[in-house]
């Protein structure tokens, strides 16, 4: 494996993170942060979509400081990895399972990396999506956590066959690489006003965000594509349909939520045995970059999920 970019001046994680690139089994550069000081096992974090490796890095310093290493990845598409669109701005991919061939190199750098055992999985918004799938597939976790999972879109019921249609009709006339109606080329953290997000209630969390992409504006992903919103309505669909799989998993997500869609999953884990759903009064789409109190539930609670399980 290569040496890849760490910024380190944003990141804000624990001692001795390396990075390094990996090439997809289909040819696609990603990139893989490791911060190997935990000894009681590893979290596999999966970012959510416009996510990249640093934005973790305060999350990784918190699983340490509970005995967890952890690895991240960066997508493809998105991060320092390889752009599938001429647009660097624009969030795209050609189907959603390629998703998976990522996840592969991520588990293999893992191996290689011999980070401790036993692992489990972190998944977030997108992440989560791509994490569920995972699991289907037998992704080499003890347990899994999810933050905000994206087991459905929301999309208010009157713009829904709207979406599905012109997502649909878009990519197959020659406008799979036109951005989704409505979003545009600048990252959602430099677009928005503090007061009006709806990512955080948290204001030195936001303004964290917005310092990293400041410093690294190569980082920021602006709106999804046309094929990435029909790829992700299918597959959020198709899984919608699936009997969970059989891995314990515990789940997060603020009652403010307006990203994912809160009724998917909260039907989602009603269906999933021994698994719970916290649900965080008021809090928005970034749990884990929340205010404090929720910050320090989230990874207690995670860890000490983590730690039940692995003793199981």
């Amino acid at each position: 494996m290569e040496n890849a970019p760490l910024f380190l001046d944003v990141a804000m994680g624990p001692e001795g993170g390396q990075s390094h690139w990996l090439t997809t089994s289909d040819g696609v550069r990603v990139r893989v942060v490791g911060y190997a000081g935990g000894a009681k096992g590893t979290v596999l974090v999966f970012p959510g979509r416009t996510e990249y490796c640093e934005k973790y890095g305060q999350a990784a310093r918190d699983f340490q400081d509970r005995g967890l290493s952890t690895l991240i990845i960066d997508w493809r598409g998105q991060g320092v990895a390889d752009r599938l669109s001429n647009d660097h701005h624009l969030g795209h991919v050609n189907r959603f399972s390629d998703y998976q061939i990522d996840v592969a190199a991520m588990v293999d750098a893992a191996r290689t990396l011999d980070l401790p055992r036993p692992w489990h999985l972190v998944g977030h918004s997108m992440g989560g999506c791509i994490g569920l799938r995972a699991l289907y597939e037998g992704l080499d976790v003890e347990s899994a956590v999810f933050s905000a999972p994206m087991w459905g879109i929301q999309i208010s019921p009157w713009m829904r066959p709207f979406a599905w249609a012109i997502s649909g009709v878009g990519r197959h006339i020659g406008f799979k690489e036109t951005y989704t109606p409505g979003t545009e080329p600048v990252t959602y953290v430099k677009s928005a006003p503090f007061d009006e997000n709806m990512l955080t209630t948290d204001a030195e969390m936001f303004k964290y965000m917005q310092s990293q992409i400041n410093a690294h504006p190569e980082l920021a992903l602006g709106g999804p594509s046309l094929q990435w919103l029909n790829e992700a309505l299918q597959e959020v669909r198709n899984l919608s349909r699936m009997a969970s799989p059989p891995v314990r998993v515990m789940c997060f997500m603020g009652t403010a939520e307006k990203i994912v869609q809160k009724g998917a999953i909260i039907d989602r884990m009603n269906r999933w045995p021994d698994s719970p759903l916290v649900q965080f009064d008021g809090a928005e789409h970034e749990v884990m970059m929340e205010i404090p109190q929720y910050r320090q539930q989230f990874f207690d609670q995670s860890c000490a999920f983590f730690r039940k399980n692995s003793a199981a």
